[in-house]
């Protein structure tokens, strides 16, 4: 086990090191000068040039020059942002929690309804009620994420009026930006209106939320369904039935507890498709995140944003992707034993 988990440290430094290098060579890839693209320093006087080349290690050798940058990235000098003249490592702390916070419920929501409906499917296999989720499921993961943004605002919010089409709070509640996630700002919040604000806070999110959750609830749900299948199917489980279990002592005691430790891994891979599917969701609904920050860095062609921006997100999808690859090795027994059977 800890010869996996060694090796598991191994590849999350080589693919972030692999990641950085990237990272580094678009300061070269990038139209303009690499100075320009490693400072986020425009129209920089002539006198200053030779001292900031200096500075960066522009006149030395690649390698040092790698070197030299990931030193100020470990520092957290990612350059300054060509559109808003900010720091990017600032800008980038005060988005991100946003995204995270948007995924977070997104998982959530998809781990919750996706177990439940993957469950029913599986009790009631071949039945009308478990063809009808299977239909729901193969519709809701073919139909395109903007499609359904679409038609959620167009019924929820233009038809009905429920909830809000934009933004993540509205301007009546101004809240003092403590840590970034708007419920535990509100909630460390001392204004009068903090009732207020979270009861708005939750309207602006749902739709958000509903969207986002769309894809992995789906994936969730058939996974879960294929998994609790395989796992009635085993002759323990057979055994209990015939002498005399019900099917619902079945289903809690054995089935989901078995069942749901390979649906631990998937919650890694699919929290990295939320990340990335954010950027869409939060441009749609201008969900104030690092996906849309992205967006915008992209169309007025901050480079240094966009350097820093994909380098912030590659290194957090890897870094919880090795994560909960290593939490389900430890947690799953067959897994372990399949591990030690293969050496």
């Amino acid at each position: 086990m800890s010869i996996y988990i060694i090796r598991r440290l191994f590849l999350l430094v080589f693919v972030l090191t692999l990641l950085s290098i990237f990272s580094f060579s678009l300061g070269y890839l990038f139209p303009g000068d690499p100075l320009t693209n490693f400072t986020g320093q425009q129209d920089i006087p002539y006198y200053s040039v030779p001292e900031l080349r200096q500075a960066y290690y522009l006149d030395s050798n690649i390698a040092t020059q790698y070197i030299a940058y990931l030193t100020r990235i470990l520092q957290g000098d990612f350059g300054i942002s060509f559109s808003s003249g900010a720091s990017v490592f600032e800008e980038i702390k005060r988005v991100f929690p946003a995204t995270i916070e948007l995924a977070c419920y997104a998982l959530l929501v998809s781990l919750f309804v996706g177990i439940i409906l993957g469950s029913i499917a599986a009790m009631k296999n071949n039945s009308p009620i478990a063809k009808l989720i299977n239909y729901i499921a193969l519709v809701g993961q073919s139909l395109p994420i903007f499609w359904w943004a679409l038609i959620l605002i167009m019924f929820f919010s233009f038809q009905l009026g429920l909830f809000p089409i934009s933004g993540r709070l509205s301007l009546l509640y101004p809240i003092q930006h403590q840590t970034g996630f708007l419920f535990v700002d509100i909630y460390l919040s001392d204004a009068s209106y903090r009732t207020a604000a979270l009861k708005d806070a939750l309207r602006h999110i749902i739709l958000p939320t509903a969207v986002l959750s769309m894809y992995p609830t789906t994936v969730m749900l058939r996974f879960t369904r294929e998994s609790l299948l395989n796992v009635l199917d085993t002759p323990y489980i057979k055994t209990a039935k015939a002498k005399g279990m019900s099917q619902t002592q079945l289903m809690f005691r054995h089935g989901l507890r078995n069942s749901l430790l390979p649906v631990i891994k998937q919650i890694g891979l699919q929290f990295s498709t939320l990340l990335t599917m954010a950027m869409l969701t939060e441009f749609i609904f201008s969900w104030p995140g690092i996906g849309r920050w992205l967006v915008e860095a992209i169309y007025q062609r901050d480079y240094t944003a966009i350097q820093g921006g994909l380098l912030i997100v590659g290194c957090f999808i890897i870094i919880i992707t090795v994560l909960i690859e290593i939490v389900h090795m430890i947690l799953n027994p067959l897994a372990r034993k399949d591990l030690y059977a293969s050496r």
